[in-house]
């Protein structure tokens, strides 16, 4: 069973990637991995030399590319707008040497674009994992032991790697958000086991800890359905209940809004002010758009909406201006292993494609 989602766009996290470069040109990809590597080394050259200074931009409803924590299939995926596989982990040859995921229930790309942070929530830890060599940090917690004492967590979700490396994570069923320095937590929000609704002392069972820009975090609760603005300080801005029955994964929009999702089936992706009214919903009651305990809702740069459709094997895009689909990675309702399919998807992050941004050359290393 899942918890929660969030996303957070880390402007270092983009790609000198082919995708990128086949965009711009309209070629076809390269037939091997040795002329997949030499058309990006050349990539890479041409964008130094030129010192291009704005990103690009894929047409269509994906600007960038997918980064995909396939859950049930323990592993993840980078996936182009053009719905390619640009980089998994793992490989066949990490399996082979006995590296694996566990329930990865997040995938976030870290500062500075060269590391992914997950948290496998039913292993009860966090990893990093290094893009270009694969290599596997352990980061907090001790892998299939739940607990709440010194180095232990209870069903962790959404880890993310902050600008200053701090790592931080909703520990959910300790009921507390968690902030992590060399293996040591720094700092508390809530009271460990004290589980009901007085934020920033306790907390319901806490589902999201979207970091704001500020410094402060965007908290949601699954008891009550509450969403918690905490500011920096660590006192509480604002508390509301969010109109749905089981909210999942708060994004801070501008204006004021928020966007999450309503991890139910049917389920659905809102925009709620602070005050709780909705500003737009995307919920088809039945059908093939139908919600099946969607995640994730995020928000991607030119306004379409990414929605990770858990129980449909399935991420989709949708349009909120005529609030229909526009593009699908996976086969609705079909979970599979081959390309094009997905089991039970449960986290995602956006990575931008351009020249401008850090290279992240070994993404099509490791198809």
């Amino acid at each position: 069973r899942r918890l929660g989602r969030t996303s957070l766009l880390i402007g270092t996290a983009g790609a000198v990637a082919l995708v990128g470069a086949l965009a711009r040109h309209g070629s076809s990809p390269p037939a091997t991995a040795a002329s997949a590597a030499a058309a990006t080394h050349r990539t890479i050259r041409t964008a130094q030399r030129t010192q291009a200074p704005r990103p690009v931009h894929v047409p269509g409803p994906l600007p960038g590319a997918l980064l995909i924590a396939d859950r049930g299939n323990d592993r993840m995926l980078l996936v182009d707008s053009h719905r390619r596989i640009l980089w998994r982990f793992p490989t066949a040859r990490d399996t082979a040497r006995g590296v694996r995921l566990f329930f990865d229930d997040d995938t976030f790309v870290e500062p500075g674009g060269k590391a992914i942070v997950s948290n496998e929530e039913e292993s009860h830890t966090i990893l990093s994992i290094d893009i270009a060599t694969h290599r596997v940090t352990h980061l907090y917690g001790r892998p299939g032991v739940r607990g709440s004492g010194p180095g232990l967590l209870n069903t962790p979700d959404d880890a993310y790697v902050l600008p200053d490396g701090t790592l931080t994570v909703a520990d959910a069923y300790n009921c507390r958000v968690l902030y992590i320095r060399g293996q040591r937590v720094v700092r508390q929000l809530g009271t460990t086991g004290v589980c009901q609704h007085d934020p920033p002392r306790t907390f319901g069972s806490v589902n999201g800890d979207t970091p704001l820009a500020d410094g402060g975090v965007l908290v949601s609760e699954i008891q009550g359905s509450w969403i918690d603005d905490i500011g920096p300080t660590g006192k509480l801005r604002w508390a509301v209940r969010a109109p749905v029955s089981y909210p999942s994964d708060p994004q801070p929009l501008p204006g004021g809004r928020i966007l999450l999702s309503d991890y139910a089936s049917p389920g659905a992706a809102i925009i709620m002010n602070r005050y709780g009214a909705v500003l737009w919903r995307y919920a088809p009651p039945s059908g093939w758009g139908a919600l099946d305990h969607p995640s994730l809702a995020m928000m991607l740069p030119n306004g379409d909406v990414a929605i990770n459709d858990d129980y449909k094997d399935r991420v989709v895009i949708v349009d909120p201006r005529t609030n229909r689909i526009v593009w699908q990675y996976g086969h609705a309702g079909i979970a599979g292993t081959g390309r094009g399919f997905l089991s039970t998807p449960d986290g995602m992050d956006f990575v931008p494609l351009g020249p401008h941004e850090q290279p992240l050359w070994a993404l099509v290393h490791h198809p």
